[in-house]
């Protein structure tokens, strides 16, 4: 815990804090204080793929205990590999892209109208959450043509079946004084 302290110290004195390196389209708030708390608890990616601790597990109760501490273990990791095969459906799919850029196109349309006054429709004030419910009801059909559902479940597969092969056959990082445990006979 203080060797992180230490590196998020060196980092800033560097001009690298985390919160410089997160994109300024993330507005300040709950959703960017937590891609930041995941962003300082990222383990280091070359111990997260060394081949080297890659190993089948002796029985089930091994592969319990892998399957536990590791996604305990290298959890920021796992989020940054579920948002990167979003990222890679998202750019593999032209028309899913055309589904995301009229939704956005009607959010911010919708935002725009709303700072010039208020959105009425027959004689009523229209809710900004109605108004996004307006907006994700106009680009339904577009993520209904780009197959929006069967790209959530393929994002969904692909994940659990990295995630847990990475879990379950990357041998557990030995925490402070388990390294000399024995094993029973």
């Amino acid at each position: 815990m203080a060797a992180q302290k230490d590196q998020q110290k060196d980092a800033e004195a560097e001009g690298l804090s985390a919160t410089t390196l997160l994109p300024k389209l993330i507005p300040s708030g709950v959703g960017r204080e937590w891609l930041e708390r995941r962003r300082a608890t990222i383990r280091p990616w070359g111990t997260f793929v060394d081949q080297h601790r890659f190993s089948r597990p002796r029985n089930l109760g091994e592969l319990c205990q892998r399957l536990v501490r590791n996604v305990e273990y290298y959890q920021s990791n796992y989020v940054f590999v579920f948002l990167g095969l979003i990222l890679y459906c998202v750019v593999t799919s032209p028309m899913l892209l055309v589904a995301l850029a009229v939704f956005f196109g009607a959010c911010y349309i919708l935002y725009l109208r709303t700072l010039q006054s208020k959105l009425v429709l027959f004689g009523r004030e229209v809710s900004p959450a109605h108004q996004y419910a307006l907006a994700g009801g106009v680009s339904f059909p577009f993520f209904w043509l780009a197959g929006a559902g069967s790209a959530v479940f393929w994002v969904l597969g692909a994940t659990l079946v990295v995630i847990g092969s990475h879990a379950a056959f990357h041998q557990i990082e030995p925490a402070d004084g388990e390294e000399l445990q024995m094993e029973p006979v």
